[in-house]
This record gives C-alpha cells, structure tokens and sequence, in this order.
C-alpha cells in the first residue's frame, strides 16, 4: 500500500506542473517540467493517451510547450524559451534535444558575462540565476513536429525548425533545415535519404 501511495503521489507531483493533461496519459519515472522563470499557469499542456519519460525546460518568461494526443517521448529534453509544438500520433525515442533557441549569443561581446552571472545568481539560489540572463539577446524561433512523424534516438532538432507529417529522423540526425512531410533524413547536418511512398505511409 506504501509503494502504490508513493507511486500515485509522484505521479500526482509530476502532473500539477502541467496547465491540462488528458485522460489515459501516463507521465512516467523521469517525466519532469523544470520551469526556470515566469509563472507556472498556461505554459504546457498535453494531450490525451501520451506516455511521457521526458524533461521539460521552460527557460524563460514566455515558453509554451503542447504536445498532442497518443504521442510517446521517450527520456528526451524538450529546452523551450519561445515554444514547442509536437502533434499527434508521434514517436520521439530517448536521447533527443528539442531546442527552440540559441542558449547563447553567437556575439562574444554579448554573451561575455553570462557565467559570471549565472555563478552570481546561483548564490542566491536556482531561480535567482535563471532571472539574470538576458534573453533579448539570444535568438530563438518556435520548432514544429507534425502529427505522425518519427524521431529517432539522439537526435538533436534546433530552433525554427519544422517536421512535416509523417516524416522520420534517423538516429543521431542534428536537424538545421525543415523536413518535408513523409520523408527521411539522416546524418549531420541532416538530409533527406527518401521519401516514403503511399503504399508504405
């Protein structure tokens, strides 16, 4: 009886982070939304019939994470700063980055004082630090994954990006350009292997 109480509790623990889960979803050992700033409401929703092993990281004031319904994201990192929109009926295995952003200005002036900032700001505490970046500086672009596509294990998909319905990346595929609907990209940079006939969607 312990162990089941335990287990519901995290369970429940998990699922208060999110603005609206749905029936039948299972957020599973691992799942976790670590919100760095802004407030907690109406920043990640998530479908119905999903399994979740994943982490989620609202990185700053704005970011929106919704993910649709029968989708399954295995112990992967979603890093949102702006938004991320995965659909329904999709697979993304374990080992995957999804990130809608830079981190960082490409411009070494810019970005000069960031660690001693965050070295600052983690002396006052874990969202102290997450407050003093300056996110006006950093480049970032929402990342789209249409319903019913495929994403293979580490694979690492970078900001403004979008994945056509259908579409499969390759196992350890770094994505920099859009990827068609029902096609097959592979390697790094990532590029298209094929297109995936009707007789095989």
């Amino acid at each position: 009886m312990k162990n089941f109480l335990r287990k519901f509790l995290n369970y429940e623990n998990r699922k208060g982070f999110a603005d609206a889960v749905g029936s039948g979803t299972l957020l599973r050992s691992g799942f976790k939304i670590d919100i760095r700033s802004g407030q907690r409401k109406k920043r990640v929703f998530i479908g119905s019939n999903c399994v979740l092993y994943c982490s989620i990281t609202l990185e700053c004031q704005t970011g929106k994470v919704t993910i649709g319904n029968d989708t399954f994201i295995g112990a992967s990192q979603l890093i949102c700063a702006q938004e991320i929109v995965i659909g329904s009926n999709v697979l993304i295995a374990w080992g995957c980055t999804i990130v809608d952003h830079n981190s960082h200005s490409i411009r070494w002036s810019e970005r000069r004082e960031d660690v001693r900032l965050w070295h600052e700001g983690l002396l006052s505490g874990y969202n102290a630090a997450a407050t003093t970046k300056n996110w006006e500086i950093v480049p970032m672009s929402p990342v789209h994954i249409a319903d019913k596509s495929w994403i293979g294990f580490n694979s690492i998909i970078l900001k403004g990006i979008n994945i056509g319905e259908g579409a499969v990346v390759g196992a350890g595929a770094v994505v920099t350009k859009d990827v068609p609907a029902w096609t097959v990209v592979a390697g790094n940079p990532a590029h298209i292997i094929r297109e995936i006939p009707e007789d095989e969607r």
